[in-house]
């Protein structure tokens, strides 16, 4: 398992530094690590440069990493409830006359913030009480009454603010489609699988009725490699990136006693257990035959299906492969292993040592995301990461950093970092998989019996 990683270990040169001096009330600490955004800062400082204006629009790094992070100090709904309170008292949109020329530059940066906050964000909207804040603020440009007033005072349906008003409505129109669209999307996640996650025991041996040999439903680990591949993406896809940050934090200090949010990190605990499962299933898949040397066929069997996973660039389900192999079960068959070919397993297992953090694994996954970036097929774009260390890296960044400075500013600087490593995720969980789906594989692969280590 990844080490316990130390500050110094986590903290690289360029990266976090030590903490700024701390500054006076009011004042921003450091200097901007974005356009116009501070290294620390108060929360409500922070919300006003999310806010855009007529002549401003935050930089989408500051939108992702804000809104990834706020969520630690505010609710997102009362965030959206605050942002929109800003938008209507800045651009003073509860006046009966609006200033059309300021709509005109105003209106298209707010639908478009609020595209990008639904589009990285859509759990963010699913109470009903956040629907209604898009609908009033957007309502507040695009008022039903000044089109009426319009369309009796203009005899051209073509009049420039007509046309205006009808655009914000058909883009809010959009904008609620896609956001209906994606939640519904996410709500078929893979919870329905979770039952057959939990490894099985019995006393004596189990009938050979309830199981099926893996080799006998796919025999080439080439095809294997590509059907975990398959699982691997499709799971990562239900993964928000706001669950890296609610996995960990129970509260903020400052505020309530209550936790900022409720505990939805259900898609990140589903692949964490689908890897689990991996791991039985490749040991218990080796322990089923009765003959060493048909384990042996099958260890081998596992070993090509890792190296292909490496070649992919599927490093999750190349470590659940290989922790499989090392469970005691299966390393104590030592006749079993005196008929293996080692070689390649020895240089698998070399890849993915947890010596130096990590250090083989981690230069062979900057690879991966090298490829991925200058990749001309959506084969070499595939980046699966090792998601336990992933989640340590995030865990013992949070640890290791405060979220606010000793003066109660937002320690802006160590989310600035912590959207590093989530953005660059998102990004690889975005690829579209290029490889057909086998159902038989697929199914067999979530429904298979695993067993315990006694069993």
């Amino acid at each position: 398992m990844p080490r316990t990683l130390s500050t110094s270990d986590m903290v690289t040169p360029g990266s976090l530094g030590p903490p700024h001096p701390e500054p006076t009330d009011g004042e921003q600490a450091g200097q901007p690590l974005l356009d116009g955004a501070p290294s620390s800062a108060s929360l409500d400082t922070l919300i006003e440069q999310l806010v855009p204006k007529a002549d401003y629009y935050p930089e989408k790094a500051y939108i992702f990493t804000f809104l990834l992070s706020s969520r630690l100090f505010i609710e997102p709904q009362e965030l959206l409830a605050r942002v929109c309170h800003l938008c209507i008292e800045q651009q003073q949109l509860d006046k009966p006359v609006l200033d059309k020329a300021q709509v005109r530059k105003f209106g298209p940066k707010l639908l478009q913030l609020l595209a990008e906050w639904t589009e990285t964000f859509p759990r963010d909207f699913q109470e009903e009480s956040t629907i209604s804040h898009l609908k009033d603020v957007v309502g507040r440009i695009a008022p039903c009454d000044e089109l009426l007033d319009m369309r009796r005072q203009v005899s051209r349906p073509e009049h420039p603010l007509s046309t205006l008003l009808q655009a914000y409505r058909k883009r809010m129109h959009q904008l609620l489609q896609a956001l209906h669209q994606k939640l519904a999307a996410l709500g078929q996640g893979p919870e329905s699988l979770l039952g057959t996650d939990k490894p099985i025991s019995y006393r004596n041996k189990p009938p050979a009725s309830i199981h099926r040999e893996l080799l006998s439903i796919c025999s080439d680990p080439y095809t294997l490699a590509q059907q975990l591949t398959h699982i691997e993406l499709e799971r990562l896809q239900h993964i928000g990136p706001e669950e890296f940050v609610q996995a960990f934090v129970n509260k903020d200090p400052l505020a309530s006693t209550k936790p900022c949010f409720s505990d939805k990190t259900n898609n990140l605990e589903a692949y964490v257990k689908w890897f689990n499962r991996l791991c039985y299933l490749v040991a218990t898949e080796i322990c089923m035959p009765s003959k060493k040397k048909q384990r042996a066929q099958v260890i081998e069997f596992f070993i090509d299906v890792a190296r292909e996973c490496f070649n992919i660039g599927n490093f999750n389900s190349l470590m659940a492969i290989i922790s499989g192999m090392n469970m005691s079960p299966v390393s104590r068959l030592k006749k079993t292993w005196a008929k293996v070919k080692t070689a390649k397993f020895f240089i698998l297992e070399h890849q993915m040592d947890p010596t130096g953090n990590f250090c083989n694994y981690r230069t062979a996954l900057r690879g991966a995301a090298h490829r991925s970036l200058t990749a001309h097929s959506s084969r070499e774009k595939i980046v699966i990461p090792f998601f336990s260390l992933l989640i340590k890296d995030i865990y013992f960044l949070n640890e290791g950093c405060a979220n606010r400075l000793p003066n109660g500013h937002i320690n802006f600087e160590k989310f600035l970092e912590l959207a590093k490593q989530v953005g660059e995720f998102i990004t690889w969980k975005q690829v579209e998989c290029p490889f057909e789906q086998d159902p038989s594989i697929t199914h067999y692969l979530h429904t298979a019996p695993i067993f315990s280590e006694d069993g």
